[in-house]
Formats: structure tokens, sequence, C-alpha cells
């Protein structure tokens, strides 16, 4: 049996219920409290890193008689991040002292700043936190803790966008709990995107319900799509790159010309997102944001969610772009008027559904945003 000293995120009892598998009652754990530590923000992250600092005190909770199955679960949820057990000796809140480990973080991994607040945390992060573990969960004893930290990032964005689709309204003449039954639900694969299907019956138009069908769904999460438009010279500038799917499908020409587009990061929004990549992947300045569309592109395969946008910008200033190249990204860009890229509409040469879908709202406002500006 072990006994582990949790200062960070698996305070949270409900984390640390989920990544465990059992119940806060059937664990045995108190308050406790290590002198001669601290707990810390880790600069750019989501969570803390415990260090040792004279004078500071890094408060808990004490778990005992973790089974070596619990020791499995935590390490694969630790492990892949750089994190490994030491012994310490923690203080309890009648006095006495306890051994118990720690999962450190290696030296010099994180940059730390700001005393960390579990509250703070727990309004901010719990819910995505929860819902990104039960991802991460699912896979264990599938991959290693190494192969699941690598996409741990694209987790968090689904877990992100997962939050965001329940906080939509729903229909008024729909109820999920009676309208649709799940008899299953498998996450299939892990890699940048995710594979997750089901077994489930939805109720029919007529009032019954259907049979049982086996359903899959590719799950990118949320991306931010934006055409900029320069409306004093009346441009706007498309990106082109590599695209995997279309080439996996057979796309005989799998460079595709699009609008720039990017994946949002947990706690920025669509426009931050739009603007930011903007400027990544095109060199272009984003001065104002047209908001298009809110769609899925493709809602029998596809679980993703675009905002669709117009980036008023000036396109005689355009200086930098071409992606990031560490996240394997190689694109070119070119600017055009827009009666050429209408008559590329026309001839059906675009293969990328939110460039059509943002230039057909471009040809409806075009006036309205060339009047502003003169």
């Amino acid at each position: 049996m072990a006994n582990l000293f949790f200062f960070g995120t698996l305070r949270h009892l409900p984390l640390l219920e989920l990544v465990l598998g059992r119940s806060g009652e059937a664990l045995n754990a108190q308050p406790a409290a290590l002198p001669g530590h601290g707990v810390y923000q880790v600069a750019g992250q989501p969570f803390p890193a415990i260090e040792e600092r004279a004078g500071a005190t890094a408060a808990g909770i004490l778990v005992q008689d973790l089974t070596p199955a619990c020791l499995d679960a935590l390490n694969f949820y630790e492990g892949g991040f750089g994190y490994a057990l030491k012994p310490v000796t923690v203080q309890l809140e009648d006095g006495s002292t306890a051994p118990a480990e720690v999962y450190f973080p290696e030296p010099g991994l994180w940059q730390t700043a700001e005393p960390w607040d579990l509250a703070a945390w727990v309004e901010e992060w719990g819910a995505l936190s929860l819902r990104a573990a039960e991802e991460v969960m699912a896979y264990h004893g599938r991959m290693s803790a190494e192969e699941v930290a690598r996409c741990f990032p694209s987790v968090r964005r689904r877990a992100a966008a997962w939050l965001a689709a329940q906080a939509r309204p729903g229909a008024p003449d729909r109820d999920l709990s009676r309208d649709v039954v799940v008899h299953s639900h498998t996450r299939a694969w892990l890699n940048f995107f995710a594979m997750e299907e089901m077994e489930l019956q939805f109720r029919r138009y007529d009032g019954s319900m259907s049979p049982v069908m086996h359903r899959s769904a590719a799950m990118a999460g949320h991306a931010a799509v934006v055409l900029p438009y320069d409306p004093v010279r009346d441009q706007v500038l498309l990106v082109e790159q590599f695209r995997a799917p279309p080439f996996i499908m057979g796309e005989a020409s799998p460079w595709m010309w699009e609008p720039v587009a990017g994946v949002i990061d947990p706690g920025e929004t669509p426009e931050e997102t739009a603007i930011r990549e903007a400027q990544e992947e095109a060199g272009v300045t984003v001065e104002r944001l047209e908001a298009v569309a809110q769609v899925y592109p493709s809602s029998g395969a596809l679980a993703e969610f675009i905002h669709v946008f117009i980036g008023i910008s000036d396109l005689s200033d355009v200086n930098g772009g071409g992606g990031v190249a560490g996240e394997g990204e190689d694109i070119r860009s070119k600017i055009l008027s827009y009666e050429e890229l209408m008559l590329g509409v026309d001839d059906q040469i675009y293969q990328d559904m939110p460039l059509v879908t943002a230039a057909l709202w471009l040809s409806r406002h075009r006036e309205r945003l060339r009047n502003a500006r003169s």
C-alpha cells in the first residue's frame, strides 16, 4: 500500500476520484501539509508545481493505503508530464507526522510564478480538467503515459469545446435525457484528433425510438476561420497548405486554398484565435472581425465546430506569416481581387467549405464594408 500527498489539481476530490475510479468515501484521506515547500502556478499552464521554499508550507491532502492499481492509475495520469514520486514527511492537523510520497517535477522542468490558488483553479479549470481526465483515463492500459501526454494539448482543446457545446441552448422541443439513449460510448483512438464511437438510439419524428445504431465521430474540437479582406483595395488573402485528410481520401490535389484557420485554445475566444492565426499564418494584422457563421462543417462525420469571420485588414501591409514550423505548418499566401475570388467560387475551383461560405457571405455584405471605409 502507498501513502501519497497531493498538493495540486488532484486535491480536487472529483478529479482524484475520476483518476482512481473510486469514490471519495472509499479513500483514506485527510488534510496535511508539507513544511519547507510551496505550491506555485506554472507559467503559461493551468496547473501548479511544488518547490522547496524556506519558510513556506504546502497545503494538501494525505491519501493513505492506496492499492497498486491506484498507484498505477496515478502514475499513468501524472507520469507523462515529467513527474516522479519522492518520499517526504507531512504534518497532520493533530500535530503528528506521517511518511508519504509526492509527485515532484523534474528539476528545471517548469518556470513558476505566483502562489497557486486551488479555489480559483476549480472555478476556471475544474470542469475542463474533469472532462479532459475522462478522455485521458479511457486510454489507461492502452497507451503509455508519454504517448497520452503528447496528445494532451488536443485533449484539453476538445474538453473546452465540449463544455462550450454544453453551454449552448438546447432545442426547446427536445429533451436529451428522454430523446437520446446511449447504450455504449467508446473512445476508440487518440492522436492529434480522436475517434469516439457510440451505440445509441434517438427519438424519431413519429415519437418512437430508432433502432440501436453504431456511429463514429472524428473529434476535432473548436476552430476559428478568418478570410482577410481589404475593403479599400477590394482584395482578399488566401493561404495554401498540404492537407493530409484529402490526400488520405485519394484527392489528386491535396494542397488546398483556404482562409486562415486554427484551433481554439482553452481560455481563448474565437476572435482572439482568428486574430492570432492571421498573424501567424499570413502576416496579416486584422483591424476588425465580422462574424459570418458558427457551424459544423460536416455534422454527419466530424465533431468540429467552427467560427467563421471576415477579417477587415490592410493588405498592403502583409509582413511575415508562413505558419508555425513546430506545428508542421508550411504555408504560402496570395492576394487576389474580390472578382477573382468569386470567379473561383463560380468555377468551383475551391474545395474548402469555410472558404466558399465566407466568400458567399462577403458577396452579400461587400458593399456595406466598402462604404464604411469610404
